[in-house]
This record gives structure tokens, sequence and C-alpha cells, in this order.
């Protein structure tokens, strides 16, 4: 999407998107493309073939074709010494990162009578542990430049249930750890900007507020959601897009990409940037 001088908006800047090998993470890569940056995108593994569709090799064909600069990074965000590398390649390739977008994300659901420590780590590791060391690692150079955006993507899954009677949802209490890693992810979101405030760097979550049916979602909840309760990728992109553009003063929030984009009066447009997504595509 261009703006009122044909620009496109994020031109000239890098920025990094974790978990970009499907979903949306991919789909906000592909986004930032079309709208001018040059991107570094990192998953796990390079190549489809753990049953779902996508691949980062994918997303980086899609990128490549909006004539920017990309670098793909294979890293294991459950590992900390892996991770380590992820902002150092992607400066190396591209320079200094001017948006992180933490996307990437453990999901296992199961209740929590029985959860395992292995499988609480796996996801500590990941939701919590992983998006601050990334943090960490951009942060003194956007704190010199008086200017960054963070974008933590948090879950619904976060919010307390009123009870009892208890109302759950599709997946029941089975949610309730991966909810508590992005509850903790929201408040060390909000603790960073208190600490940051005056730098330049907002850093500020974006949820969905209803599902958004990403390749993942749909394995786990696919057919058991009416469409009241789906929102489509281009709405939970164009929010979080909102988010990695926001003013100085809009830091330290957990955002909600319907209820932003009915805020500052958005049209959500197609990932590749050609037109809004209520329309044909050309």
């Amino acid at each position: 999407m261009n703006d009122s001088n044909g620009e496109r908006r994020f031109a000239g800047r890098v920025v990094l998107v974790t978990g970009a090998s499907r979903g949306i993470g991919a789909a906000a890569a592909q986004r930032f493309a079309a709208e001018g940056a040059d991107v570094a995108i990192v998953a796990r593994t390079a190549h489809a073939g753990d049953g779902l569709p996508g691949s980062l090799d994918e997303t980086a064909a899609v990128i490549a074709r909006h004539g920017v600069r990309h670098v793909a990074i294979v890293a294991d965000l459950s590992d900390a010494d892996d991770r380590a590398r992820i902002v150092p390649e992607a400066v190396a390739a591209l320079g200094p990162i001017d948006i992180l977008v933490n996307n990437a994300a453990a999901a296992v659901y199961q209740d929590l009578a029985e959860y395992p420590l292995k499988r609480r780590r796996l996801m500590t590791e990941v939701n919590l542990q992983a998006p601050l060391d990334l943090i960490q690692a951009v942060l003194p150079a956007m704190v010199e430049r008086g200017e960054g955006w963070i974008v933590n993507l948090s879950s619904r899954t976060a919010a307390h249930w009123d009870g009892p009677p208890f109302t759950l949802g599709t997946l029941g209490a089975t949610s309730g750890f991966y909810g508590a890693t992005k509850a903790a992810l929201n408040r060390v979101t909000n603790a960073l900007a208190a600490e940051l405030q005056g730098t330049g760097v907002r850093i500020n979550t974006v949820e969905p507020r209803a599902a958004v049916m990403s390749e993942g979602a749909d394995a786990i909840v696919g057919g058991r959601l009416d469409p009241s309760q789906i929102e489509s990728m281009e709405e939970m992109v164009e929010g979080l897009l909102a988010v990695a553009s926001a003013p100085a003063d809009r830091t330290g929030r957990i955002e909600v990409s319907l209820d932003l984009i009915a805020e500052l009066g958005l049209v959500p447009m197609r990932l590749d940037g050609s037109g809004p997504a209520s329309t044909p595509a050309p």
C-alpha cells in the first residue's frame, strides 16, 4: 500500500519476523515486503516437512517478488545459543533492525493437572525467553537511533475466565499454560515500555479478537468455529502493521487487531498490498 505521496510506508526499514514459515509470520513478512521493507525471516527449518503447508523457503520466494532485500535465518528459538545468532546474522545481511516482530510461539494444549515439565519449559523458552532475548539484542541500536518498534504477538488465551461457573472456549481449559506464557509476555511488554519511555522505542503486544485461521489453527480447531469466531489473516496483519508504525506515545499497550482497525479507521489490505482485501485481486 502506498501513502498519498506514492511511497511505500516501510521503505528503508529493516524488519525481523520470527515464526515466518507460515501463518501470521509469513503473512506479515509478505505485507512488510509489499510495503517496501527489507525483511529477515526466521523459522526452525527451511523446508516443508512437518505435515503443515508453508516453509521458510516459500516465504522467502514470496518476499523476493517485491524486489526488497531479504535473508532467511534457520534457528531453533527454544535453544538460547542458537537464537543468539539471529540478530547478528540479520544485521550483517540487512543492517540494524528497525522493527522486531516476535511472532513465533509453541503451543501444546493439555490439562494442567498432568502437564509435564518438559513441555512447560519448551513453551516458556519459545514464548517468553526467546522474545526477551531478541528484544535485548535489538534494543541498544534502537535506543542509540532514538527510534524502534517491537511487536509481540499475544493471544486472547492470556485473559482470565470468569466463574464459577466457567464458560470455556473451543479448547476448554487446555490452553491454560499457553495463555500463561502470553500473559507473562504482556507483562514484560508493559514493563519494558515503562523502562524505555522517552527513548523513542515503542513496544506493544497485538492479539486477535477472534481466531485467525492459520495453518496451525486450522489443524487444531478447523470446522469447530462459526464465522463470527473467525478473523481474516488480512485483518490480523493490518492490526500488526499498525502497531509496527505506532507513534512514540503509543507504547506499553495490549492491542486487539479488530479493535485497533476500527479505532484508526483502517481498511485491511491484501497481503501483496495491491488493494483492499474485500475487493477481488486485479
